[in-house]
């Protein structure tokens, strides 16, 4: 895959292979979903490849902080103190 085909593997319905078709080969959505929901989470997503090595994608995201207790639903008891 060269620099540029790499450059757009997150557009959806690329393809970079021209003799794949959506009947023999996917629908070219997969790394364009992949990259929504990562940016959903606020994350990053990148791809990388060298000749003959084939594709590397790098997913990043953000460490969550730790949940605060959860509120109470209406009608459980409450603790005292």
């Amino acid at each position: 895959m060269t620099a540029e085909e790499a450059g757009r593997v997150f557009e959806r319905f690329y393809r970079a292979d021209q003799a794949r078709a959506r009947t023999s080969g996917g629908s070219g959505l997969g790394l364009s979903i992949v990259s929504a929901i990562v940016a959903a989470h606020g994350g990053t997503v990148t791809a990388e490849s060298s000749p003959g090595q084939g594709l590397t994608v790098t997913v990043k995201l953000p460490i969550s902080p730790v949940p605060a207790e959860p509120e109470p639903v209406s009608g459980e008891p409450q603790p005292v103190g």
